[in-house]
């Protein structure tokens, strides 16, 4: 009868059944690569300068004798078993010798074996037997059916079947293979005529992603308890495999939960062996001395899992391989070494899996030399495409990847935390760790579905060590749905790039994502960059639940040739926003008077002047218009450059700016619109204006102007403002005294109010060199609906006729009092209007007005007008 026995090792002493493995060093993730890593941690990697003993790798030859089929290293040595499911086809071929005695019981037998150096090595033997044929016979058949290189060790392995027969009272669920796998085993394909998209579609299909097999780990909440609190049996002096697996396998319903029981109680009972794998002392590898010291390194790990995996009767592999762990870094290559970690590969429902109980239990500190318990669900039954990146095995099938990579390519792929999948990251760009400046600029994107902050590390390699840079070396921009780092460095190097986010919404630790390493070979001139003390550039990706919709700049900067920038922000609701710039040269309380804000309903406005060439940082924060009580928070950073025409420090905004200028959500309160300028800015060139609005809710109204310094004094600029009243429509008339930039505040009260309240501010600028005389001073008499046609101006002439033109509403006489009494005639417009001298002995002249008729003497005066003296220039 043929047999087919896929061995590891042709030395097959078998004096027991037990698992001395040879020693593997595990590189599992240090504490320089922790996936939990505080973004400001000092923590460095210092395993490179370990001396730590090389072990020998598994080979990769194949050699075969007569009806079986041995797979070997040119040592001789046997190596784990290709998958045998939809990713491989299975080889095991039936001979005419099957078919001689009928009727055969045909049973399935997993031997495992030792080598003379207790090193790893594990038989799996598939091995149909004839229960009517002698033992001795069979022992017979199959040594005089090898080859001389393997026939010694067959011979005794065969010698050593009389010992297995007490394992027939086993209860066969430990010892046969499922009933699709083993309808898999029995299943005659010939490799040569299918491809392997044949195999996959004709043997089993493909396997289910770790997703399809459970939504949530959670689903494993009573199987995790379970096997944690059955699990403590060390306290106890149970060290027996078959005994705990037993304990905490006991009501797991199928093969998936069994296998979780395993891996909980992998990852929360046995610690790295941290000592061993610095040579410091024995390396602990075999099952029976893994769980009696609760360590091991990664091949204790994988040979205790694979022995409780037998005994839940689930088939299991240990695979060997590299994995970019321990003393790992950029660009390190593995071509001519032996590898030096170990995994498992397990088989549920007919499919092969892949998981890491040693990087699922926790992470080495090679600082404090220590092992840090910290549980990584990631590693259980990883899906290929995603494990490839961290873990590559010596034989390309345990990839269990349609298309296998070489390990060229595994040298090359960025490397990927568990954090990274567990937010649901997707790297764009680049697709190799390795970037190279182009125009002494690199770039990083990715993609994600649900909210992520990010952060980010640059360290410069030098010959004393990184060398972490400022994070103006880079430019962040996160958005709802992906982030875009820029990647500029300050000169020419070698930079090593860490990249840390963690879930939107959350205050909590960054953690490691993905590192890249960035080789510029030259330098781009450019300017220095503003720090970021909010990391990404352009809208937060949360600005939208922070009720902005959108904004006039993006995350590149944007390029002034005049000195001055507008920024818009679309909102979906009332905000209030204050706004911060800064500039290598720009202080504090000067940067004050650089910014200029409007606040409306829909949308919020901020003005900028730059004094000085080069790059700003403008950054905007936003809360609830309703909420006072809320804290304001970042929304959003911009990045501006001022290229020429910088705004001269004399003509900066007025200090003291209102947050509210311009018409906005105040003056809409208040019941005032339609107003002529709708801006924070009002210019002329000819030093006068007219602002004007409607005043709905008849509003008592007052103006204040400011002007920091002037050149020469006058009169208060209070008299430099007129209001005229017709009907809702209000007119604010400002004629300048002279050049430069004022601060008109304009204020309210109902009848209700005892004082003003502040409604906004106007910032206006005038470039005319012209000096405006005042107006006339009013008084409260001045009533709504009053019109001062002529004279306009508040200053008059001596020894001059001055025609006046007044509306004066309701008013029943109209006079001028100055060296004589001049009564205004009404015409019929419902002007009262006439001819006054000014005379040589007065100083004002006086209007006033009367609701009485005739010769009633009870006037109120309404304006008066400065007569100049005749020595004095206007």
């Amino acid at each position: 009868m043929g047999n087919i026995l896929h061995m590891r090792s042709v030395e097959v002493p078998f004096p027991k059944i037990s698992h001395n493995h040879r020693s593997v060093h595990c590189p599992l993730p240090t504490n320089s690569h922790l996936q939990h890593y505080c973004y400001n941690s000092n923590n460095s990697n210092n395993s490179n300068n370990t001396k730590v003993t090389e072990e020998e790798s598994y080979p990769l030859a194949t050699q075969k004798t007569s009806g079986q089929e041995v797979k070997t290293g040119e040592s001789g040595e046997k190596k784990a078993s290709k998958p045998q499911d939809g990713r491989s086809k299975d080889t095991s071929k039936t001979t005419s010798d099957d078919k001689q005695s009928l009727p055969v019981v045909q049973q399935e037998w997993k031997l495992e074996t030792l080598s003379q150096n207790n090193k790893n090595n594990i038989m799996k033997s598939h091995i149909t037997v004839a229960s009517n044929v002698a033992t001795k016979t069979t022992v017979a058949t199959v040594a005089s059916a090898a080859q001389s290189k393997a026939s010694s060790s067959v011979l005794v392995l065969c010698q050593k079947w009389a010992a297995m027969e007490s394992e027939a009272q086993r209860p066969m669920a430990k010892r046969q293979l499922s009933d699709e796998s083993a309808a898999c085993s029995l299943r005659v394909v010939k490799k040569s005529t299918l491809r392997r998209e044949e195999v996959q579609s004709e043997v089993e299909g493909r396997a289910p992603l770790r997703k399809e097999l459970f939504a949530t780990t959670e689903v494993f909440s009573r199987v995790d308890n379970h096997a944690i609190n059955t699990g403590k049996l060390r306290s106890q002096r149970i060290f027996s495999v078959p005994t705990i697996t037993q304990t905490i396998t006991e009501g797991a319903q199928n093969e998936l939960e069994k296998l979780r029981a395993i891996w909980i109680w992998l990852c929360h009972n046995i610690e790295y062996d941290v000592s061993g794998y610095l040579g410091l002392t024995d390396k602990l590898c075999s099952p029976d001395r893994v769980i009696e010291t609760g360590r091991g390194v990664c091949c204790g790990y994988s040979s205790v899992c694979m022995q409780m995996c037998q005994e839940a009767g689930i088939e299991c592999q240990e695979v060997s391989g590299h994995g970019k762990g321990i003393g790992y870094r950029q660009g390190q290559s593995y071509q001519n070494t032996k590898s030096l970690h170990m995994w498992n590969a397990v088989k549920l429902g007919g499919h092969w899996y892949l998981l890491d109980a040693c990087w699922g239990a926790g992470r080495v500190d090679m600082d404090n030399k220590a092992f840090i318990k910290r549980y990584d669900d990631f590693y259980f039954l990883t899906d290929p495409e995603d494990f490839i990146n961290s873990h590559c095995p010596d034989e390309q099938e345990w990839q269990l990847l349609d298309n296998p990579i070489p390990l060229e390519e595994f040298e090359k792929r960025v490397l990927k935390t568990s954090e990274f999948y567990r937010l649901g990251l997707t790297l764009l760009h680049p697709k190799h760790f390795l970037l190279v400046t182009e125009n002494g600029e690199a770039s990083v994107s990715m993609k994600f579905t649900k909210p992520v902050d990010f952060t980010y590390q640059i360290s410069q390699r030098n010959g004393c060590g990184p060398k972490v840079v400022n994070s103006s070396s880079g430019l962040l921009t996160v958005t709802r749905e992906s982030m875009r780092l820029r990647l500029l460095p300050p000169t020419g190097g070698t930079y090593d790039v860490m990249i840390f986010a963690r879930p939107g919404n959350n205050s909590g630790t960054f953690s490691w994502v993905c590192s890249l390493l960035v080789e510029c070979p030259e330098q781009k001139p450019m300017e220095e960059l503003p720090e970021n003390p909010f990391l990404s550039w352009g809208l937060q990706r949360n600005a939208e639940s922070l009720g902005v919709k959108k904004c006039s700049n993006g995350a590149e900067a944007a390029v002034s040739k005049t000195g001055s920038f507008e920024l818009v922000l679309h909102t979906s609701r009332p905000l209030m926003m204050l706004c911060e710039l800064t500039h290598k040269d720009l202080d504090p309380s000067i940067a004050k008077r650089c910014l200029a804000t409007q606040i409306q309903s829909d949308h919020l406005t901020c003005n900028v002047l730059c004094p000085y060439l080069g790059y700003y940082r403008l950054s905007v924060f936003v809360r609830d218009y309703e909420r006072p009580q809320d804290g304001f928070k970042n929304g959003g950073n911009f990045l501006l450059r001022c290229t020429e025409g910088a705004i001269n420090l004399n003509e900066l905004f007025p200090p003291a700016l209102s947050t509210a200028c311009g018409p906005g959500i105040r003056t809409q309160d208040a019941g005032l619109s339609k107003f002529s300028h709708t801006g924070v800015l009002v210019s002329t060139q000819q030093g006068k204006c007219n602002i004007t609005f409607q005043n709905q809710q008849d509003l008592e109204l007052h103006a204040v102007l400011f002007k920091e310094k002037r050149k020469r004094l006058g009169h208060p600029l209070s008299r430099h403002i007129f209001f005229t009243y017709n009907s809702s429509k209000v007119t604010i008339s400002v004629a300048l005294p002279e050049a430069g930039v004022y601060k008109l505040g304009l204020y309210a009260k109902s009848s209700t109010d005892q004082d003003f309240r502040m409604l906004c501010d106007f910032v206006l600028r005038n470039s005319s060199e012209s000096s405006w005389p005042p107006f006339p001073c009013t008084y409260t008499a001045w009533q709504r609906g009053s019109v001062l046609f002529e004279p306009r101006g508040g200053l008059l002439e001596p020894l001059s006729w001055v025609r006046f033109r007044v509306r004066v509403p309701g008013a029943q006489r109209v006079s001028v009092l100055g060296e004589q009494l001049m009564e205004l005639q009404l015409n019929k417009s419902r002007v009262w209007e006439g001819e006054v001298f000014t005379g040589a002995n007065v100083s004002q002249l006086k209007l006033a007005a009367s609701e009485g008729g005739g010769g009633s003497t009870d006037m109120a005066i309404i304006m008066s007008f400065d007569v100049l003296s005749q020595q004095n220039e206007m």
